[in-house]
């Protein structure tokens, strides 16, 4: 049983409904099903204006820079002379769900309004590139460190039973194209011992990328789209061109899954590394609660590793997802009593730092 008026975890019930109906109110922006806020949208737009009304409320100092990235600045000054930031971004793909990005960006807020230190910064366009956080690093205007909450997009913390987990690191990504030539003939007409069709061979080309990721430890590719020519119902294939999605955690697989996969990425983004000082911080935390410690990677990308890579030490918290872990839809799920606990989590960690 709790205090009178205290949750589970700590945190007054007025605040853990108010987190909850943010979220709500960020995910009504749009035309359903699902999130629909692309980067420069004007539902994009809408959720910055709605973060910015959140920021003022809690008596932050708000700012937007060239790239159209928010800021809400704690007036009070941090003794150290630190400038720490949290937060995460608010667009969303087609029918996304309700947690990724919105998350980190109402527990930004509720954190640095607790502490009275800190910044909370909501990132534009992450989903297409990370373009407000990479915007900035070219500017160099950059703070002296980096916390992002965001949900797991997976099933590893819930099969390990845990609430939150402790990113370790961002993997590499690696993109390209795989093009299979044939020759292309009619459908009904031309023996099946003199055929040439590109598209068995990307067939089986697509099964041997399934295969070869599976021998190199937490490598994963994928064959997302795929292109036939010329695409008739009764004509052979003659050119079948496949995109490759290929990650791993570390240059040295990144490079090897490059090596066994045959292609040449035209897009590439090297694996960064979480700061071991923050990192010691939100261990600390979790410890101090008695909560399981589990460190993970991310396969998927984050503004925090566009910072990690520009120098800027970051570290990323990761709440449980349930539903199997999916993400980018509207099944996407992540459970009260972990939002709360990750909440706090980052309002401690923030209040360390």
């Amino acid at each position: 049983m709790g205090l009178p008026g205290v949750s589970r975890y700590g945190l007054p019930y007025h605040r853990r409904v108010r987190v909850m109906e943010r979220l709500e109110w960020l995910y009504a922006i749009g035309d359903g099903p699902g999130a629909n806020r692309i980067g420069y949208s004007p539902e994009e737009d809408a959720a910055h204006e709605l973060a910015r009304t959140w920021m003022e409320e809690a008596g932050l100092r708000v700012e937007v820079d060239e790239a159209g990235n928010l800021f809400g600045h704690a007036d009070v000054s941090d003794p150290s002379g630190r400038r720490v930031w949290t937060g995460s971004h608010l667009d969303t793909v087609p029918e996304g769900g309700k947690f990724d990005g919105a998350l980190g960006v109402v527990a930004a807020i509720e954190a640095v309004e607790r502490t009275g230190r800190g910044s909370v910064v909501v990132w534009r366009d992450e989903e297409r590139g990370c373009a407000g956080s990479r915007a900035r690093v070219v500017r160099g205007e950059l703070p002296d460190a980096f916390l992002e909450l965001h949900i797991e997009q997976g099933p590893r913390l819930a099969d390990a039973g845990a609430p939150l987990g402790i990113v370790t690191g961002i993997a590499g990504v690696m993109r390209g194209s795989v093009v299979l030539e044939g020759r292309e003939g009619h459908a009904g007409t031309t023996p099946m011992g003199v055929r040439d069709d590109a598209l068995v061979k990307a067939a089986r080309k697509i099964l041997r990328i399934e295969e070869t990721a599976r021998t190199i430890e937490d490598a994963v590719a994928t064959v997302g789209q795929v292109t036939v020519e010329p695409g008739a119902a009764n004509v052979i294939p003659a050119r079948v061109e496949l995109t490759v999605d290929a990650r791993a955690p570390d240059i040295e697989r990144c490079d090897r899954l490059l090596e066994v996969l045959g292609f040449r990425p035209t897009y590439r983004v090297d694996p960064s590394q979480m700061s071991s000082e923050l990192r010691d911080v939100l261990r600390a935390e979790l410890e101090g609660r008695g909560l399981p410690v589990v460190d993970l990677t991310s396969g998927a990308g984050h503004d925090a590793g566009v910072l990690a890579t520009a120098g800027v030490p970051s570290a990323m918290l990761f709440v449980r997802s349930l539903n199997g872990g999916i993400s980018h839809s509207p099944d996407e799920l992540s459970s009260e009593d972990d939002v709360e606990l990750a909440v706090d989590v980052l309002t401690a960690a923030l209040a360390r730092l």
